[in-house]
């Protein structure tokens, strides 16, 4: 494999969401998009990519929640008019239940067994942490085996990044670490030249933030 040959994986954690101001768990049922923070954020990575000084993307795609189709949206035009190509299975963690439910309000209606039994759902109707982490894992080889020797974007959510960390490693599920990915954050990943490895560029790149205001939040 030559360098023109790489395969390289833009992951974008979306702008901050109405949610997280809400401090509510947001599945399909309660994300209602960006907040303007969020709006803001995404406009500056867009600014950042119209400077002339990021990789030239050849495909766009978006988890279809809200929060993170109205960041591919916002980068569409500085990334060439790029259509935001969606997929369900790039979405956080399905909460079921949980869904709407506020952070502080969580362990009063529901145990907090998944994170340590993988196979537990977050909340009834709810995804465990075993099926969400192989449904990311499988959409995100099923893009870069499709797109190969392309530099594609992905909008996606903090959980989705921390399951390309072990998976593009070869970490591992049971390894322990904890991530704190920021809004419009990128994470790159390439290909190198022993097949099936892959290098990690950049995590949490977001000089473009500089000047914002910022929340403490946990990855969503």
């Amino acid at each position: 494999m030559t360098s023109g040959d790489r395969t390289r994986l833009l992951l974008i954690r979306h702008g901050e969401s109405e949610v997280t101001v809400k401090q509510i768990i947001g599945g399909d049922r309660a994300c209602t998009g960006l907040s303007p923070l969020g709006r803001r954020q995404s406009q500056a990575l867009g600014e950042r990519w119209m400077a002339g000084h990021e990789p030239i993307v050849d495909a766009l795609w978006s988890s279809t929640l809200p929060r993170a189709e109205e960041t591919a949206e916002a980068l569409s035009a500085p990334l060439g008019g790029l259509k935001v190509h969606t997929h369900p299975n790039l979405v956080e963690r399905r909460p079921g239940e949980a869904d709407g439910v506020g952070y502080g309000e969580f362990g009063d209606l529901f145990e907090w067994t998944s994170d340590v039994h993988p196979h537990l759902p977050l909340a009834p109707g709810g995804e465990s942490l075993a099926a969400f982490s192989y449904r990311t894992g499988q959409a995100l080889y099923e893009l870069v085996e499709g797109y190969r020797g392309t530099t594609m974007m992905v909008v996606c959510h903090g959980g989705v990044i921390d399951v390309a960390m072990r998976l593009f490693l070869g970490l591992g599920m049971s390894t322990q670490f904890v991530l704190w990915t920021l809004n419009t954050s990128i994470t790159e990943f390439a290909t190198t030249d022993d097949p099936g490895v892959w290098r990690l560029v950049r995590y949490n790149d977001a000089a473009h933030l500089d000047g914002l205001p910022s929340r403490t939040e946990p990855a969503d």
